[in-house]
């Protein structure tokens, strides 16, 4: 019998590709059901789910509350970067920044550092401060650069003044 996560991973995998619908979210919310409405993992699916499908007001709502009830930190992060995506699509740009800039400190020296900092960069070049966006897209690419970190640096710093 497969685990529950693998289950929720077969929903995801079904859906690769596709456009989620109603149908993936009445899956996700089955699997999400057996664990109980006060489980934070089972409501940030539940949340993906929605937001997947294109209706990220309903996605933040589920978000904020996973993470309310607790997420592990494997699914933490990812949480918190798709919430910050999905205030970003619903054109809430200081909630965004300030739920992705609380995570740059958590998320520092993790795994989704690179994907916080690609978001910050979304984030700031929807809300009108594209140099900034790059700024933050450089700094996070620089110590994947086998040389020219220091001159990078530099650049990505200069370059944020640009929007003002």
């Amino acid at each position: 019998m497969k685990t529950w996560d693998e289950r929720i991973d077969d929903v995801w995998a079904d859906a690769s590709g596709e456009e989620v619908g109603d149908d993936t979210i009445a899956r996700i919310d089955a699997l999400a059901a057996e664990r109980g409405a006060d489980d934070g993992r089972a409501e940030f699916e539940r949340a993906g789910a929605r937001d997947s499908a294109g209706l990220p007001a309903e996605a933040v709502v589920l978000y904020r509350r996973a993470l309310a009830l607790g997420l592990d930190e494997a699914h933490r992060p990812q949480c918190v970067i798709q919430l910050a995506s999905s205030l970003r699509n619903l054109g809430e740009f200081d909630d965004a920044l300030a739920v992705i800039r609380a995570e740059e400190g958590l998320s520092a020296d993790g795994p989704y550092r690179d994907a916080v900092a690609a978001v910050h960069a979304l984030i700031l070049a929807s809300a009108g401060r594209p140099a900034q966006g790059l700024s933050v897209a450089l700094l996070a690419l620089v110590p994947h650069l086998p040389r020219y970190h220091r001159s990078m640096t530099a650049y990505a710093h200069e370059i944020a003044d640009s929007d003002t």
